[in-house]
């Protein structure tokens, strides 16, 4: 989406006579979102430079302007766009990414990355020129019309009140590569910016590129198409067994006839935890992309977007494969139909609201059904760990009904994690009073399970578990709080268990990849690894669990001040006690049980709360005498739950229907 589009006298005449800015505020309001000040602000002193640049007469008055280009299925805006062709008659897009810095300074340990002062404080943001860069490969890749037409694309960065003299460290050799096919023009160099401009357009723009691009069919480029279906060959990370094969022919078929028929649909998706849910949908995130459909894999938690990119990172840079992942947050801001296929994982963890201060949107449900011609929702009923989750099976038949969208259902119920060990999946959620089940008393097969009186000990078995690949982790509930002074640094010490004279960090916050970096000595939370797995983890269950006069004890108070989970609880907790509880208890154990099921091969806990250890121990050893003490009516009046259970699961053990 274009927001102001004209050609080059045109654009001059709106900046001389005042308009120009209003004329973005306007369009950007009306079709998208509300617009600050300070944003209003940032335009007026940027097209100023820019409105000064293209008064070279050697610039044809019929070049066409683009500002505000918005890159579809993206929350990019690319910030100014000249078009026109060369004395070939050669088609050029100029992209020319626009910073008011005044000052940054150079990331040597990191890729393309610089800090800067922004919102009050120095943050790692990417190289003006790779943004810029990143933009063009964006269009390039996504954008048929684009691939097909031979459009020239090139990138530059405009830092118009950047001294080079006084700050030089954007132009380090470790930035050589980018800048030598994406330049950037600093204070003082505006005739450098306008050479380069006119190198590539000396006529106007007859045939209209921008309009063209704007209306341009999305759709993955042959290249990267090749690219995404080989970086899975072979890779035992994404190996689809048993009933993951076959729920995966069975949502791509549906996919393919969604698409071919322009028929809306959506398809849900039970599973437990180590089910596979994520291994299919990464499959039919390259099935579809390699089909030459416009996809993408989403979840409302940057965790599994994360580490599932980096993992498909090879030749292709960072920018067009995060390209492929998006939040469940942007689509509150989509048009009808606009995404070919939406892979939603994760998917009790969709919010209502959007936005950082949770003011945008409607429903993320809703939205993302209303984007996509076709839509699967992968979905555990018992991963619902924060006051915000609001993915449901209902919700989802509800908005796909109001949308006339066909329904299917289907289930993933083989145990690929724990060993494959269904039994301790059913005893942990008996022990954790969530479900009763028959595994009450113990469990049968060789899943690694221990309990550790001291956390150093554990620590020490998981360190030894982790030396062979790098595939063990310390996790801990959201009991302590995350020093924001120690984010970056392994130094500070967050977590302390003082009487076992043991210490160690949370996961480092300037790091999205937790799960597969080399983070041995920090501690993962839930918000770092639901939806990943290790082989073995080792959980720190804290004090907001606890074991009372033979009953399970939540307490929501002993979680961290930190923890934004829970924001909103202790408002309900006034309004509300009773509701607040079941969903207070809901929450930690939920939290714990997923914690718990991310070990392939084995879960070693530490209790800070001792007689829970004891009961843990009793339980594990077959010496618990059966006690289940949340009564099934009390599951059904939670909402959350109660729409989950009303579905008939043997309906949903078998093949897929339409409702």
């Amino acid at each position: 989406m274009i927001i102001y589009s004209s050609t080059k006298q045109s654009f001059i005449q709106d900046f001389e006579e005042g308009c120009l800015a209003k004329k973005l505020h306007r369009t950007l309001t009306d079709k998208y979102r509300r617009v600050g000040q300070s944003e209003i602000q940032s335009w007026q002193t940027s097209l100023s430079y820019m409105a000064n640049v293209m008064r070279d007469i050697a610039i044809p008055d019929k070049a066409g302007i683009a500002i505000e280009y918005i890159v579809p299925n993206t929350q990019k805006r690319v910030d100014f766009i000249i078009t026109g062709q060369d004395y070939t008659n050669k088609e050029h897009v100029i992209i020319v990414e626009l910073k008011q810095w005044s000052e940054a300074f150079k990331v040597a340990d990191k890729d393309n990355i610089v800090s800067t002062y922004l919102g009050g404080g120095l943050r790692e943001v990417t190289h003006p020129s790779y943004q810029a860069w990143s933009y063009c490969s964006l269009i390039k890749n996504f954008n048929e019309d684009a691939q097909n037409r031979p459009i020239e694309l090139h990138p530059c960065s405009f830092l118009h009140n950047f001294d080079k003299a006084i700050a030089p460290e954007l132009r380090d050799s470790i930035y050589d590569d980018i800048l030598s096919i994406s330049p950037m023009f600093t204070l003082g160099q505006m005739n450098g910016l306008r050479q380069f401009i006119k190198d590539f357009i000396s006529k106007p723009d007859a045939t209209q590129i921008m309009n063209s691009i704007e209306h341009g069919k999305l759709k993955p480029s042959k290249t990267l198409q090749d690219s995404i279906l080989n970086m899975l060959k072979d890779n035992k990370e994404f190996i689809l067994i048993d009933d993951q094969k076959v729920e995966f022919e069975r949502i791509k078929n549906a996919a393919l006839n969604a698409i071919r028929n322009n028929e809306k649909t959506v398809y849900i998706i039970r599973g437990g935890p180590g089910t596979g849910k994520s291994v299919v949908a990464i499959n039919l995130l390259a099935e579809c992309i390699g089909a030459g459909l416009m996809a993408q894999y989403i979840t409302a938690n940057a965790a599994p977007r994360n580490v599932y990119s980096a993992m498909l990172q090879k030749e292709y840079k960072k920018s067009v494969i995060n390209a492929l992942f998006a939040s469940s947050g942007s689509f509150h801001s989509r048009f009808k139909n606009t995404l070919q296929v939406a892979i939603v994982d994760e998917a009790h963890r969709l919010k209502e609201k959007s936005g950082m201060y949770q003011n945008e949107g409607e429903d993320q449900v809703k939205e993302i059904i209303n984007a996509s011609i076709f839509s699967v929702f992968f979905i555990d009923r018992n991963q619902r760990v924060t006051f915000k989750d609001a993915g449901t099976i209902d919700k989802i038949i509800k908005f796909a009904t109001d949308q006339n969208a066909l329904i299917y259902e289907g289930a993933l119920e083989s145990q690929f994690r724990c060993n494959g060990s269904d039994g301790y999946l059913a005893w942990l959620d008996n022990v954790l009073q969530i479900a009763e089940t028959a595994n009450y008393d113990g469990f049968e097969g060789d899943y690694d399970f221990k309990i550790f009186d001291n956390p150093n000990d554990m620590f020490t078995a998981i360190k030894e578990k982790n030396t062979p690949n790098n595939k063990a982790r310390i996790l801990a509930g959201y009991c302590w709080n995350w020093n924001k002074n120690g984010k970056n640094t392994n130094l500070v010490k967050d977590i302390q268990i003082p009487e076992h004279n043991f210490a160690i960090s949370w996961n480092l916050g300037n790091s999205s990849t937790y799960a597969i970096d080399d983070s041995i000595d920090e501690a993962g939370c839930i918000h770092t690894t639901q939806g990943l797995e290790f082989e073995y983890v080792g959980v720190i269950i804290g004090d907001d669990l606890r074991y009372e006069n033979g009953k399970l004890i939540v307490d929501i108070s002993k979680r961290a001040k930190t923890d934004q989970s829970i924001k909103g609880i202790k408002k309900l907790f006034k309004e509300d006690p009773e509701k607040a509880q079941i969903i207070a208890n809901e929450i930690v154990k939920n939290t714990y049980r997923t914690l718990m099921t991310r070990g392939q091969k084995g879960c070693y806990i530490y209790c800070t709360n001792k007689k829970l250890s004891d009961y843990f121990k009793l339980a594990f050893n077959h010496q618990l005498r059966y006690t289940y003490e949340l009564p099934h009516t009390q599951i059904e009046a939670h909402p959350l739950v109660a729409d989950t259970l009303s579905l008939d699961p043997d309906v949903l053990k078998s093949k897929p229907h339409k409702i």
